[in-house]
């Protein structure tokens, strides 16, 4: 019987995930136990913190903070999760706050410092508004994935157990919050709450069309030992992600799959915006870019003591030019 080395993948339940999920994409020379059942951040946790499995989908910027520390964790190009932030900035409506202007020297709530959503959003205000991330009291609601020290100059407080940032917002001890998901008091239609940028989708489109950017949230890393002891497991994890989204873009471009009117309106928007393939993975230049642009925030904000590179983040899963074709 040919042996198989069995590996566990920690990750969201994604539609481009599905073919490794069901086993309908299998990675040659794995046998793969597939987990989906828990959240972003406890499986982020998890494997940083415990390394409970042997491949997770991870916060990008969160392995950005361990490969800066040296811990057993590698990655490749590989991008399960992407989204535009501008909408998940939160302001108090009492508070006057009318432009990303009127929030320095504000109270800003964050589920962590650390969190890639938080990274993203504190960059874009700093380089495409004029807020200066030193210039904010933050107030971090719970602990980091991977231990950093704050940089001198970082107002950064942590929260008691009983305090959370979303009804501190809506009480007003908090005049703004950054997180990564819709908040409750927003989701409620709480007046005291409201967005930011109450269009944000024309400055998500915006943001898009002066940086060629579609923010990259999470990478998929293994742990160390697997890497080493298997070298060859990147390669065929990198093809195995590779064929499983192809596939589950061939099936949603089907406008009968969502339960949405305009459907493939939506569908032909992002092509006209984003282009053919804005979840592409591997090292294009548009995610190079990206990537070093995650890496300069988080060097800028003080979570890495040095500037990393696409060299230090990424495992090659190249297979050396004209290789990798179909003829065996």
């Amino acid at each position: 019987m040919t042996h198989r080395v069995p590996l566990t993948l920690a990750c969201g339940d994604y539609e481009i995930h599905r073919g490794l999920k069901e086993g309908a994409v299998p990675v040659d020379g794995v046998d793969l136990t597939v987990l989906t059942d828990m959240d972003s951040s406890t499986r982020h946790w998890r494997f940083l913190r415990n390394r409970e499995f042997d491949i997770a989908e991870c916060s990008a910027s969160s392995y950005i903070v361990a490969r800066d520390q040296g811990l057993p964790f590698r990655a490749i190009p590989v991008f399960p999760h992407r989204r535009f932030r501008h909408g998940f900035a939160f302001i108090n409506t009492g508070k006057g706050i009318k432009q990303p202007s009127d929030l320095i020297g504000r109270k800003i709530g964050v589920k962590s410092f650390q969190v890639t959503a938080i990274n993203w959003l504190r960059g874009i205000l700093e380089s495409e508004y004029g807020v200066p991330h030193r210039s904010i009291d933050w107030y971090a609601e719970i602990d980091e994935d991977v231990e950093f020290t704050p940089p001198p100059g970082l107002k950064l407080t942590r929260l008691p157990h009983d305090k959370g940032v979303e009804a501190m917002l809506a009480e007003g001890e908090l005049d703004a919050v950054l997180h990564s998901d819709l908040i409750e008091p927003f989701i409620r239609k709480d007046k005291r709450v409201a967005r930011l940028f109450p269009d944000h989708k024309a400055e998500e489109q915006a943001y898009f069309k002066k940086t060629g950017i579609f923010p990259i949230m999470h990478v998929v890393a293994l742990r160390e030992e697997i890497a080493t002891q298997y070298p060859w497991v990147a390669i065929n994890l990198f093809k195995a992600f590779e064929r499983s989204k192809a596939a589950a873009m061939k099936r949603m471009e089907n406008p009968r799959i969502a339960p949405l009117a305009w459907y493939r309106e939506a569908w032909e928007e992002q092509q006209e915006i984003l282009g053919t393939d804005p979840w592409a993975n591997g090292l294009t230049e548009q995610n190079a870019k990206t990537i070093e642009t995650l890496l300069r925030y988080s060097h800028e904000h003080g979570l890495t003591k040095r500037l990393l590179t696409l060299e230090d983040m990424f495992l090659d899963v190249s297979q050396g030019r004209k290789r990798g074709g179909f003829r065996i």
